[in-house]
C-alpha cells in the first residue's frame, strides 16, 4: 500500500460517513421546481412540496410583460391585492420577474397546508394567474 494514498482514503471515508449522518438526520439538498409563465398563466398551476425541505424555485417569464410570484396564505394575498409594492426583492416568497427574465428563490415551508401563488399586478389575478401549492408532511 502506498503510504501517500492512505490519508486520501481516510478523508474520503470520513466524508462518506458525514454524508450518511447528515442524510440520516434529515438534512436534504434543495429540490428544484421550474415554473414557466406563458400567456399570463403559470403553466405549473398545481404543485406539491414536502414540509421542512428547501425548495429552489426557478421561475421563467416567457411573456413580453412583467409578472410577480407571491406565495402565501389568504392574508398575504389580501395585503397584496390592496398594496402598492411594485417590486419584491427581500422576501423569498415574493419575487418580481421582468419580461423574458428568469429568477430563482429558495423557500422552506415549515408546516403542511395549502397556499396560493398569485401574480397581483393589475388584472393578472382576475385573468387567472393563480396556482396552488400543497405542502405535505414529511
Amino acid at each position: 500500500m502506498n503510504p501517500r494514498s492512505r490519508p486520501a482514503r481516510l478523508g474520503l471515508v470520513g466524508l462518506t460517513v458525514i454524508g450518511i449522518a447528515l442524510a440520516a438526520a434529515g438534512c436534504e439538498r434543495a429540490r428544484t421546481i421550474e415554473i414557466d409563465i406563458r400567456y399570463s398563466h403559470f403553466e405549473q398551476a398545481a404543485l406539491s412540496v414536502p414540509a421542512g425541505v428547501p425548495i429552489r424555485f426557478v421561475i421563467v417569464n416567457r411573456d413580453p410583460i412583467d409578472h410577480e410570484w407571491i406565495v402565501g396564505d389568504e392574508g398575504v394575498h389580501q395585503r397584496h391585492r390592496t398594496g402598492t409594492e411594485p417590486i419584491h426583492q427581500s422576501r423569498p416568497t415574493e419575487v418580481s420577474i421582468a419580461a423574458g427574465a428568469t429568477v430563482e428563490t429558495t423557500v422552506t415551508f415549515e408546516r403542511p397546508g395549502t397556499l396560493a401563488f398569485i401574480c397581483h399586478l393589475p388584472g393578472h389575478e382576475v385573468y387567472g394567474m393563480i396556482g396552488r401549492l400543497t405542502v405535505t408532511g414529511r
